[in-house]
Protein backbone atom coordinates (compact mmCIF):
# COMPACT_ATOMS: atom_id res chain seq x y z
CA UNK A 1 0.00 0.00 0.00
CA UNK A 2 1.05 3.59 -0.59
CA UNK A 3 1.73 6.51 1.73
CA UNK A 4 0.34 8.83 -0.94
CA UNK A 5 -3.17 7.47 -0.55
CA UNK A 6 -3.47 9.35 2.75
CA UNK A 7 -2.61 12.67 1.11
CA UNK A 8 -5.00 11.93 -1.73
CA UNK A 9 -7.86 11.04 0.61
CA UNK A 10 -7.33 14.28 2.56
CA UNK A 11 -7.44 16.38 -0.61
CA UNK A 12 -10.67 15.40 -2.34
CA UNK A 13 -12.30 18.74 -3.20
CA UNK A 14 -14.64 19.79 -6.00
CA UNK A 15 -14.94 23.61 -6.11
CA UNK A 16 -17.95 23.33 -8.42
CA UNK A 17 -20.01 22.09 -5.49
CA UNK A 18 -19.52 25.34 -3.58
CA UNK A 19 -20.23 29.05 -3.64
CA UNK A 20 -17.82 31.64 -2.21
CA UNK A 21 -18.43 33.27 1.16
CA UNK A 22 -17.18 36.86 1.12
CA UNK A 23 -16.46 39.31 3.93
CA UNK A 24 -14.95 42.76 3.31
CA UNK A 25 -14.40 41.85 -0.33
CA UNK A 26 -12.29 38.77 0.47
CA UNK A 27 -13.20 35.12 0.38
CA UNK A 28 -13.17 33.60 3.87
CA UNK A 29 -15.05 30.36 3.20
CA UNK A 30 -17.38 28.45 0.95
CA UNK A 31 -20.87 27.00 1.22
CA UNK A 32 -22.33 23.93 -0.38
CA UNK A 33 -24.97 25.05 -2.89
CA UNK A 34 -27.75 23.25 -1.01
CA UNK A 35 -26.97 25.04 2.27
CA UNK A 36 -26.39 28.35 0.49
CA UNK A 37 -29.88 28.24 -0.99
CA UNK A 38 -31.39 28.27 2.49
CA UNK A 39 -29.48 31.36 3.59
CA UNK A 40 -32.00 33.61 1.82
CA UNK A 41 -34.07 33.23 4.99
CA UNK A 42 -31.54 35.42 6.79
CA UNK A 43 -31.70 38.50 4.58
CA UNK A 44 -30.48 40.66 7.47
CA UNK A 45 -27.27 38.61 7.66
CA UNK A 46 -26.38 37.70 4.06
CA UNK A 47 -26.38 39.31 0.65
CA UNK A 48 -26.85 36.64 -2.00
CA UNK A 49 -25.51 37.31 -5.48
CA UNK A 50 -24.76 35.11 -8.43
CA UNK A 51 -21.60 33.17 -7.61
CA UNK A 52 -21.11 34.50 -4.07
CA UNK A 53 -22.67 35.17 -0.69
CA UNK A 54 -21.52 38.12 1.42
CA UNK A 55 -22.21 39.28 4.93
CA UNK A 56 -24.64 42.16 5.10
CA UNK A 57 -22.90 45.57 5.02
CA UNK A 58 -24.93 46.41 8.12
CA UNK A 59 -22.73 44.00 10.06
CA UNK A 60 -19.63 46.16 10.35
CA UNK A 61 -17.91 45.10 13.55
CA UNK A 62 -16.31 41.88 14.72
CA UNK A 63 -18.86 41.43 17.51
CA UNK A 64 -21.88 42.23 15.30
CA UNK A 65 -20.80 39.60 12.79
CA UNK A 66 -19.96 37.00 15.45
CA UNK A 67 -23.26 37.51 17.26
CA UNK A 68 -25.31 37.33 14.07
CA UNK A 69 -23.75 34.03 13.01
CA UNK A 70 -24.02 32.59 16.52
CA UNK A 71 -27.74 33.45 16.59
CA UNK A 72 -28.21 31.79 13.19
CA UNK A 73 -26.45 28.61 14.30
CA UNK A 74 -28.50 28.34 17.48
CA UNK A 75 -31.69 28.75 15.45
CA UNK A 76 -30.55 25.91 13.20
CA UNK A 77 -29.76 23.87 16.31
CA UNK A 78 -33.27 24.27 17.73
CA UNK A 79 -34.68 23.17 14.34
CA UNK A 80 -32.38 20.10 14.26
CA UNK A 81 -30.66 21.52 11.18
CA UNK A 82 -27.31 21.80 12.95
CA UNK A 83 -26.13 18.84 15.06
CA UNK A 84 -24.45 20.49 18.06
CA UNK A 85 -22.48 23.46 19.37
CA UNK A 86 -19.01 23.12 20.88
CA UNK A 87 -18.76 26.59 22.46
CA UNK A 88 -15.19 26.80 21.20
CA UNK A 89 -14.64 29.71 18.87
CA UNK A 90 -12.55 29.69 15.70
CA UNK A 91 -11.20 32.63 13.75
CA UNK A 92 -12.79 33.43 10.38
CA UNK A 93 -10.06 34.86 8.18
CA UNK A 94 -8.90 35.22 4.60
CA UNK A 95 -5.26 34.85 5.67
CA UNK A 96 -4.19 34.20 9.26
CA UNK A 97 -5.69 34.26 12.72
CA UNK A 98 -4.37 37.73 13.45
CA UNK A 99 -6.64 39.14 10.74
CA UNK A 100 -9.91 37.51 11.78
CA UNK A 101 -13.07 39.30 10.61
CA UNK A 102 -15.32 37.47 13.08
CA UNK A 103 -15.43 34.21 15.05
CA UNK A 104 -17.62 31.14 14.72
CA UNK A 105 -18.36 28.05 16.77
CA UNK A 106 -15.97 25.24 15.88
CA UNK A 107 -18.91 22.96 15.06
CA UNK A 108 -19.76 25.10 12.02
CA UNK A 109 -16.25 25.41 10.55
CA UNK A 110 -16.91 22.95 7.73
CA UNK A 111 -20.45 24.22 7.20
CA UNK A 112 -19.03 27.69 6.44
CA UNK A 113 -15.93 26.24 4.77
CA UNK A 114 -13.53 28.45 6.72
CA UNK A 115 -9.81 27.97 7.11
CA UNK A 116 -9.04 26.27 10.41
CA UNK A 117 -5.86 25.84 12.40
CA UNK A 118 -4.58 23.12 14.72
CA UNK A 119 -1.46 21.94 16.52
CA UNK A 120 -0.02 18.41 16.39
CA UNK A 121 2.93 17.20 18.46
CA UNK A 122 5.22 14.35 17.40
CA UNK A 123 6.30 13.09 20.83
CA UNK A 124 9.26 10.73 20.70
CA UNK A 125 11.85 9.02 22.84
CA UNK A 126 15.41 8.07 21.92
CA UNK A 127 16.30 4.59 23.17
CA UNK A 128 19.51 2.58 22.72
CA UNK A 129 17.80 0.53 20.00
CA UNK A 130 16.37 3.50 18.14
CA UNK A 131 13.64 6.10 18.05
CA UNK A 132 10.20 5.43 19.53
CA UNK A 133 7.04 7.51 19.09
CA UNK A 134 4.25 8.01 21.61
CA UNK A 135 0.73 7.64 20.19
CA UNK A 136 -2.67 8.16 21.74
CA UNK A 137 -5.74 6.06 21.01
CA UNK A 138 -8.77 8.29 20.88
CA UNK A 139 -11.54 7.57 23.37
CA UNK A 140 -14.25 5.22 22.14
CA UNK A 141 -16.91 7.82 22.97
CA UNK A 142 -15.34 10.73 21.09
CA UNK A 143 -17.71 12.40 18.66
CA UNK A 144 -15.22 12.22 15.79
CA UNK A 145 -12.93 9.34 14.80
CA UNK A 146 -13.51 7.32 18.01
CA UNK A 147 -10.92 4.68 18.81
CA UNK A 148 -8.46 5.76 16.12
CA UNK A 149 -4.76 6.44 16.62
CA UNK A 150 -3.63 10.03 17.04
CA UNK A 151 -0.56 12.05 17.84
CA UNK A 152 0.18 12.07 21.57
CA UNK A 153 -1.01 15.68 21.59
CA UNK A 154 -3.22 17.29 18.97
CA UNK A 155 -5.98 19.84 19.03
CA UNK A 156 -7.67 22.76 17.38
CA UNK A 157 -6.55 26.35 17.87
CA UNK A 158 -9.28 28.58 19.35
CA UNK A 159 -9.31 32.24 18.39
CA UNK A 160 -8.54 33.41 21.94
CA UNK A 161 -5.45 31.21 22.42
CA UNK A 162 -1.84 31.94 21.49
CA UNK A 163 0.17 29.19 19.86
CA UNK A 164 2.38 28.77 22.93
CA UNK A 165 -0.51 28.92 25.39
CA UNK A 166 -2.67 26.46 23.51
CA UNK A 167 0.24 24.06 23.04
CA UNK A 168 0.92 23.97 26.79
CA UNK A 169 -2.78 23.54 27.54
CA UNK A 170 -3.23 20.68 25.08
CA UNK A 171 -0.03 18.95 26.24
CA UNK A 172 -1.26 18.88 29.81
CA UNK A 173 -4.89 17.99 29.07
CA UNK A 174 -4.15 15.17 26.65
CA UNK A 175 -0.97 13.66 28.03
CA UNK A 176 -0.15 15.19 31.42
CA UNK A 177 2.92 16.94 30.02
CA UNK A 178 3.92 19.79 32.32
CA UNK A 179 4.50 23.26 30.89
CA UNK A 180 8.27 23.22 31.38
CA UNK A 181 8.48 20.13 29.14
CA UNK A 182 5.90 21.36 26.64
CA UNK A 183 7.94 24.51 26.16
CA UNK A 184 10.80 22.44 24.75
CA UNK A 185 8.68 21.41 21.75
CA UNK A 186 10.30 22.54 18.50
CA UNK A 187 8.11 24.12 15.82
CA UNK A 188 8.96 22.29 12.58
CA UNK A 189 6.53 23.80 10.06
CA UNK A 190 3.01 23.04 8.88
CA UNK A 191 1.04 20.57 6.83
CA UNK A 192 -2.26 21.41 5.20
CA UNK A 193 -5.09 19.79 3.30
CA UNK A 194 -8.49 20.62 1.83
CA UNK A 195 -11.26 18.07 1.68
CA UNK A 196 -15.00 17.92 1.13
CA UNK A 197 -16.94 16.48 4.07
CA UNK A 198 -20.62 15.64 4.60
CA UNK A 199 -20.93 18.93 6.52
CA UNK A 200 -19.19 21.07 3.91
CA UNK A 201 -15.54 21.88 3.33
CA UNK A 202 -12.49 21.47 5.54
CA UNK A 203 -9.42 23.61 4.81
CA UNK A 204 -7.00 22.88 7.62
CA UNK A 205 -3.51 24.08 8.48
CA UNK A 206 -1.70 22.12 11.18
CA UNK A 207 1.24 23.59 13.06
CA UNK A 208 3.62 20.68 13.70
CA UNK A 209 6.03 20.24 16.59
CA UNK A 210 8.68 17.70 17.58
CA UNK A 211 8.92 17.01 21.29
CA UNK A 212 11.60 14.70 22.68
CA UNK A 213 10.40 13.26 25.97
CA UNK A 214 12.47 11.74 28.78
CA UNK A 215 12.83 7.97 28.59
CA UNK A 216 11.06 7.59 31.94
CA UNK A 217 8.07 9.76 31.03
CA UNK A 218 4.65 8.09 31.09
CA UNK A 219 1.71 10.08 29.68
CA UNK A 220 -1.64 10.26 31.40
CA UNK A 221 -4.83 11.82 30.09
CA UNK A 222 -6.53 14.49 32.19
CA UNK A 223 -9.53 15.28 29.96
CA UNK A 224 -10.92 11.83 29.16
CA UNK A 225 -10.30 12.08 25.42
CA UNK A 226 -7.68 9.29 25.22
CA UNK A 227 -8.31 5.64 26.13
CA UNK A 228 -4.76 4.32 25.80
CA UNK A 229 -1.19 5.38 25.06
CA UNK A 230 1.30 3.37 23.02
CA UNK A 231 5.08 3.76 22.74
CA UNK A 232 6.10 2.14 19.47
CA UNK A 233 9.32 1.89 17.45
CA UNK A 234 9.20 4.40 14.62
CA UNK A 235 9.47 1.55 12.11
CA UNK A 236 6.23 0.11 13.47
CA UNK A 237 4.53 3.50 13.31
CA UNK A 238 5.71 3.80 9.70
CA UNK A 239 4.23 0.37 8.94
CA UNK A 240 0.88 1.33 10.49
CA UNK A 241 0.68 4.43 8.28
CA UNK A 242 1.69 2.56 5.15
CA UNK A 243 -0.41 -0.58 5.61
CA UNK A 244 -3.51 0.44 7.61
CA UNK A 245 -6.08 3.17 8.11
CA UNK A 246 -5.80 3.04 11.89
CA UNK A 247 -4.77 6.69 12.29
CA UNK A 248 -7.19 9.59 12.25
CA UNK A 249 -6.80 10.72 8.62
CA UNK A 250 -4.95 14.01 9.11
CA UNK A 251 -2.57 12.42 11.63
CA UNK A 252 -1.14 10.31 8.82
CA UNK A 253 0.06 13.53 7.18
CA UNK A 254 1.83 14.66 10.34
CA UNK A 255 3.59 11.29 10.73
CA UNK A 256 4.62 11.28 7.05
CA UNK A 257 6.11 14.76 7.47
CA UNK A 258 8.06 13.49 10.51
CA UNK A 259 9.31 10.45 8.57
CA UNK A 260 10.59 12.67 5.76
CA UNK A 261 12.28 15.18 8.04
CA UNK A 262 14.01 12.46 10.09
CA UNK A 263 15.22 10.49 7.09
CA UNK A 264 12.94 7.46 7.28
CA UNK A 265 11.41 8.30 3.89
CA UNK A 266 14.35 9.29 1.72
CA UNK A 267 14.60 10.89 -1.75
CA UNK A 268 15.18 7.40 -3.14
CA UNK A 269 11.65 6.36 -2.14
CA UNK A 270 9.39 6.25 -5.20
CA UNK A 271 6.75 8.40 -3.47
CA UNK A 272 9.15 10.99 -2.04
CA UNK A 273 8.42 13.92 -4.37
CA UNK A 274 4.68 13.35 -4.29
CA UNK A 275 4.72 13.25 -0.51
CA UNK A 276 7.00 16.25 -0.06
CA UNK A 277 4.87 18.46 -2.29
CA UNK A 278 1.49 16.97 -1.37
CA UNK A 279 1.75 17.82 2.32
CA UNK A 280 1.30 21.52 1.55
CA UNK A 281 -1.12 21.79 -1.39
CA UNK A 282 -1.83 25.17 -2.88
CA UNK A 283 -5.42 26.10 -2.11
CA UNK A 284 -7.58 27.56 -4.86
CA UNK A 285 -9.04 30.29 -2.72
CA UNK A 286 -11.11 32.25 -5.20
CA UNK A 287 -14.29 30.60 -6.47
CA UNK A 288 -15.54 33.69 -8.29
Amino acid sequence: MKFLRHIQSCNQHNPDDFVAFIVDGKQVGRFRHQFAAGLAEWADVFVIEEGSISLSPQLQTYSQRSNAIDTLLRQLLTRNEHPYMMDEMYAVTASNRQHAVFEIDRSAAALFGIRTFGQHVNAFVQKPDGLYMWLGQRAADKRTFPGMLDQLVAGGLPVTETLAGNLSKECYEEAGIEAHIAQTAVAVGTVSYNVDTPAGFKYDTLYCYDLELPADFTPHCTDGEVDEFKLLPIEEVMKIVQETDNFKPNCNLVVIDFLIRHGYITPEHDEYLGLATGLRPKMKQELR
